[in-house]
């Protein structure tokens, strides 16, 4: 693994905020378990546009983690 690099995340729950990416990593989501923002515990999955910009993509049931 390379070392992450951090990307914004755009809309959502946790817009605005920063997460680590690896970004050698073939699948390009990422699921975030949110520890604050507006909804803590929620989970979040995060994917980059066309543009690369990470937008969001849906929430997370529990059992789909």
């Amino acid at each position: 693994m390379t070392d992450p690099t951090t990307v914004e995340l755009h809309g959502g729950p946790l817009d605005g905020m920063t997460a680590p990416v690896d970004p050698t990593d073939p699948d390009p989501w990422t699921a975030i378990i949110s520890d604050h923002g507006q909804y803590p515990g929620g989970r979040s999955l995060y994917a980059p546009d066309s543009a690369g910009v990470w937008r969001w993509v849906r929430d997370i049931p529990w059992d789909a983690m």
